[in-house]
């Protein structure tokens, strides 16, 4: 008998998150102030930058995505704890649900007004989906972030290659694949937000229905 997988770590599935979170990061970037949705790094080094500066309303304007990202991982632990075994729909279902109507919802507030809640809000299902979706056909990954990835993945190309290790090979395009597919998101997230500014997160709402409904497969090993 074959065993059953969990289509959240397919590939396809992979590649249109981290399509999505380029996208959000380009998103609020370009409409929402200057705040990175997903790279706490860069957000962390601006609130000490400006820190440093005295220019504390620009230090809150990063500190809250910041502790928002956190309170996220926290909540998407306890969503997993308590719906994992759960056998009428995933947990990580819901959570992507979860971050698709939160887009929706903040995609009607104008540019300019309200910018904190608004990365505030990206920031957080930003998390859920870092923490929920960890890993591509076994392999640990990030979705919504780049650098552990290129470690990671320049660090299994070396070892393939020197070790003839087929899996550490898989493992290297899994990683570079999600950093392709995470700029392509930044790049169509420039594009679309230049022409529909705030509604452009209309887009990255459609692109999560796809490995949303793509969840609703059982893989087989």
């Amino acid at each position: 008998m074959k065993n059953k997988g969990q289509m959240s770590e397919h590939f396809l599935v992979g590649i249109m998150l981290a399509l999505a979170g380029g996208f959000l990061d380009a998103y609020t970037y370009l409409v929402r102030g200057g705040v990175f949705a997903n790279a706490q790094t860069g957000n962390i080094v601006l609130l000490g930058t400006y820190l440093a500066k005295g220019t504390y309303s620009k230090v809150f304007l990063y500190l809250v995505p910041i502790l928002a990202f956190t309170i996220g991982i926290l909540i998407s632990e306890i969503v997993k704890s308590k719906l994992k075994l759960s056998t009428k729909i995933h947990w990580r279902q819901l959570i992507v649900i979860f971050e698709i109507i939160m887009l929706f919802c903040v995609t009607f507030i104008p540019q300019n007004q309200h910018n904190t809640i608004v990365n505030t809000v990206i920031s957080f299902v930003c998390s859920l989906q870092v923490e929920s979706f960890r890993k591509i056909n076994g392999h640990a990954v990030a979705t919504t972030m780049c650098t552990g990835n290129l470690r990671s993945g320049t660090e299994a190309l070396y070892l393939g290659i020197t070790q003839k290790n087929k899996s550490l090979i898989l493992k290297c395009f899994n990683n570079y694949g999600i950093i392709l597919f995470f700029i392509i998101g930044a790049f169509l997230g420039t594009v679309i937000t230049k022409i529909y500014l705030t509604y452009s997160l209309f887009f990255a709402c459609a692109v999560l229905i796809i490995p949303l409904v793509m969840m609703f497969k059982t893989l087989e090993k």
